[in-house]
């Protein structure tokens, strides 16, 4: 048994390589020099680490509830639209005199949604990450992940040009709804809230049917 442990290669320092890579990261950043450039550097970088970290990917969201049972993932992406929900309301609120803005971020559902979001449901799976997952592990050097995103630009260049003639031909079918227009700032906050806690009710009880315990 201590031969065996002897004969096996001790894993090189990742250190000296983290190092020169911060470097190179910090030097990028005196680099841009403008203010809003270096900001989003930054913010980048801290966004790839809690990715990286987390293993957060909204694939696993809905693959594992279904394959495993488990939906810490699933419960962990509603806890981001939760803080989203509540950080972008705060803002559309703050700036809701420009009904122009406010609407020109509300997208309409149509057929289009219905079937671009079983399109990339396969596609995520197939390729095994959504856009986040994929490039988490882009960075992490999985060549599945460099091929899938070549293949999700590409996909995302056709897809804006073909979106350029279904839109207006599927215009009049689709339905635009402004939340605060609908139920008031406070009650599209209410009714948000109330589909979020019932969708994570659901997971931690499916969680509990298939696994038996919680995590």
């Amino acid at each position: 048994m201590e031969d065996r442990k002897s004969r096996r290669k001790e894993k090189p320092s990742q250190i000296p390589y983290a190092l020169i890579l911060l470097a190179c990261l910090v030097g990028f950043g005196f680099y841009l020099k403008e203010p809003k450039l270096v900001l989003y550097w930054i913010f980048g970088l801290a966004f790839g680490i809690i990715l990286q970290r987390s293993r957060f990917c909204f694939t696993a969201a809905f693959r594992d509830p279904v394959l495993t049972g488990g939906t810490s993932i699933t419960r962990s992406v509603l806890w981001t639209i939760s803080l989203a929900t509540v950080g972008f309301t705060a803002y559309k609120y703050i700036n809701q005199e420009n009904a122009k803005i406010l609407m020109a971020n509300v997208y309409p559902i149509s057929i289009l949604t219905v079937v671009g979001a079983i399109l990339f449901g396969i596609g995520m799976v197939i390729a095994g990450g959504c856009a986040s997952g994929t490039l988490m592990r882009f960075g992490e050097g999985f060549e599945m992940q460099w091929l899938s995103f070549v293949f999700f630009v590409f996909g995302s260049v056709i897809g804006a040009w073909a979106m350029s003639y279904l839109e207006p031909a599927t215009a009049s079918t689709s339905i635009k709804v402004f939340l605060p227009d609908v139920f008031g700032w406070v009650g599209a906050l209410v009714v948000q809230f109330i589909i979020i806690l019932s969708i994570y009710v659901i997971a931690l009880k499916w969680q509990l049917k298939k696994i038996g315990s919680y995590e």
